[in-house]
């Protein structure tokens, strides 16, 4: 692969956006608040590179597009869930801003 490739590798690129979420939501204490808002966004977070998988093996440029559609749909839903995690958990605000 070379390097423009490697710019662009959304695959990867998702799995990495998946992990940081991941890696983020450990470092926060379960609680009321925090226990549903964690659950939503791990699933929102690691759904983007889940469907960007599924649209990789589509076979059809329809399927494609509808695939991709979710993916960006799911990301906007991270972003939600973070700013919900960071409205009660004032601490991970920076590591949030990073992902």
């Amino acid at each position: 692969m070379n390097e423009s490739n490697k710019i662009y590798d959304l695959e990867e690129r998702t799995a990495v956006f998946g992990e940081s979420v991941l890696k983020l939501v450990k470092q926060v204490k379960m609680g009321d608040y925090n226990k549903s808002i964690i659950s939503q966004l791990i699933r929102s977070a690691t759904s983007v590179g889940a469907n960007y998988m599924e649209a990789n093996g589509t076979e059809s440029k329809k399927d494609f597009i509808h695939k991709i559609s979710i993916c960006k749909k799911e990301a906007r839903e991270v972003k939600y869930w973070l700013r919900m995690l960071v409205r009660v958990n004032s601490e991970v605000s920076d590591k949030a801003r990073l992902i």
